[in-house]
């Protein structure tokens, strides 16, 4: 089992945190949008509302406990690049970042595992 902390709970961010939940895994989710927090509610560990560039807000997570620290944050890539950069700074161990430009793939990943 691993501790996951995944920001950005759009479209794949919630499709991971619902994979990861069926693995086992404890995925603590972080968006700046209460109505995203509150869909992905029963498939994590736990949840914060909070803006991601923000570095004390980031320090107050723990960025350095989690196994992974997972970015998905779609449509700014600045806030993406910025997120990605503190959770280093922080002490993330292992930090993924995806974003995408252009319109999205009709069909998302099916499978995404963590080991």
């Amino acid at each position: 089992m691993k501790s996951i902390l995944l920001i950005g709970t759009n479209r794949l961010g919630s499709l991971l945190v619902r994979e990861f939940h069926k693995l086992g895994h404890q995925v603590m989710a972080v968006d700046k949008n209460e109505a995203r927090i509150n869909s992905v509610l029963p498939f994590v560990t736990d949840a914060q509302i909070g803006d991601s560039t923000n570095a004390a807000f980031l320090r107050s997570l723990g960025v350095a406990s989690f196994d992974v620290c997972i970015v998905t944050i779609g449509g700014d890539f600045q806030s993406s690049l910025e997120t990605t950069s503190l959770l280093k700074e922080l002490g993330g161990k292992l930090v993924v970042a995806r974003w995408r430009s252009g319109r999205p793939s009709a069909t998302p990943p099916t499978t995404f595992s963590i080991t």
